[in-house]
């Protein structure tokens, strides 16, 4: 089940009073523990001219990179916070087209002017989205033909000594952040019923996981 609009609204709450002190130091600081987007950004392989929309845009940093990394590529992003997503707008200008919207229910031709995308990214923001699942299910069904979605986020961390693992989770907790673990076997069950491919990658120590979802051409 989507979030209705009042819970909607509720989560957009308490993503601004979470980011609203955080935003100006949000990159400088989650770059010591984010690990992986990079690396999701590097497998993106498209082409100019590409439509890419980012769920969950954040402060836009993740778009500059792509930008920067695959030249020519039209950049979309919605974000639930209207503090992370004053941030991104600064950032990128007319570079890319942004929206206040809930990732798991949105109409993305009304929202940005684009019904499919070549490419759709979600680079730790499951982890803050109450209805996950329902969010992944909907990126799957903007695919264009051979297009492909990427996930990077939290995973177990089962390979980090006990203390370690713990400290990590109650540090996350702080920020309403909690692992997806079971994000492999939705991110296949999802693949089966829309005709997809699937993909994953578990990083060492289980920190985080990678899927990309692809569908055929």
């Amino acid at each position: 089940m989507t979030m209705l609009a009042g819970q909607a609204r509720a989560h957009g709450a308490l993503m601004d009073a979470i980011y609203r002190r955080q935003v100006r130091i949000y990159d400088i600081t989650r770059k010591y523990y984010l690990f992986g987007r990079d690396r999701l950004i590097r497998g993106l392989d498209a082409a100019p001219g590409a439509r890419v929309l980012e769920l969950g845009c954040g402060t836009g940093r993740n778009l500059a990179m792509i930008a920067r990394r695959w030249p020519g590529m039209r950049l979309f992003g919605i974000d639930i916070s209207r503090e992370m997503l004053g941030s991104a707008q600064a950032r990128l200008g007319d570079g890319a087209r942004l929206a206040l919207a809930d990732a798991s229910a949105f109409d993305a031709a009304a929202l940005i002017g684009t019904a499919r995308f070549d490419r759709i990214v979600i680079s730790f923001a499951l982890s803050m989205i109450p209805p996950w699942q329902q969010t992944v299910a909907h990126a799957a069904t903007l695919l264009a033909p051979g297009g492909s979605l990427h996930i990077v986020d939290f995973h177990d961390a089962a390979g980090l000594p006990g203390p370690l693992r713990r400290l990590l989770h109650a540090w996350l907790t702080r920020f309403h952040v909690t692992p997806r673990t079971e994000l492999a076997k939705l991110a296949q069950d999802i693949a089966t019923q829309q005709g997809l491919s699937c993909q994953t990658h578990t990083s060492a120590f289980g920190y985080y996981r990678l899927v990309v979802l692809t569908r055929s051409r």
